[in-house]
């Protein structure tokens, strides 16, 4: 996939030349193009695996700005309300994604979304642990990043 990714940059790239415009709405359009002119090809070049992890990508990215407003305005009612009955904690999340990038990808999307905040990864790297604004039910959030954003990083990168 990262070599396909790269010659469809190259192709964008050839395109900037060909049309003597390196802007980046130019180099934008040439991407899209080149990856038009593999997706006509990919059954002789291969690349069907490609435009489906891409696509999956694509569902990660929408996943995550869904979350992101979702959970924005869960701490907005929270912040608003008179009464702010908490239940702040720490949830040991058991991960599932065993590789360095992808704990990684797993741990910035928790912290980047409002409310919840990766503390630390165990040394064996079976554990993460995520600090939670409201958390009563510690096994709902557990289920819902497994079946949430885990589940969206294992289908594109493996």
């Amino acid at each position: 996939m990262t070599g396909l990714f790269l010659i469809n940059i190259l192709m964008a790239l050839a395109w900037g030349a060909v049309s003597g415009s390196f802007t980046a709405v130019n180099l934008m359009f040439g991407f899209v193009l080149s990856t038009g002119a593999l997706y006509l090809i990919r059954e002789q070049v291969g690349t069907g695996s490609y435009f489906s992890r891409a696509g999956k990508a694509i569902s990660l990215a929408v996943l995550f700005i869904y979350e992101l407003v979702l959970s924005a305005w869960r701490v907005a009612l929270i912040v608003m309300r008179p009464n702010m009955n908490l239940q702040p904690g720490i949830i040991a999340y058991p991960l599932t994604v065993d590789q360095d990038f992808e704990i990684t990808m797993l741990a910035n999307l928790i912290t980047l979304t409002p409310g919840t905040l990766s503390v630390d990864v165990s040394e064996d790297r079976k554990t993460l642990y995520v600090h939670c604004i409201d958390v009563p039910d510690p096994q709902a959030t557990i289920d819902d990043i497994k079946n949430g954003f885990e589940r969206k990083i294992l289908e594109v990168f493996r």
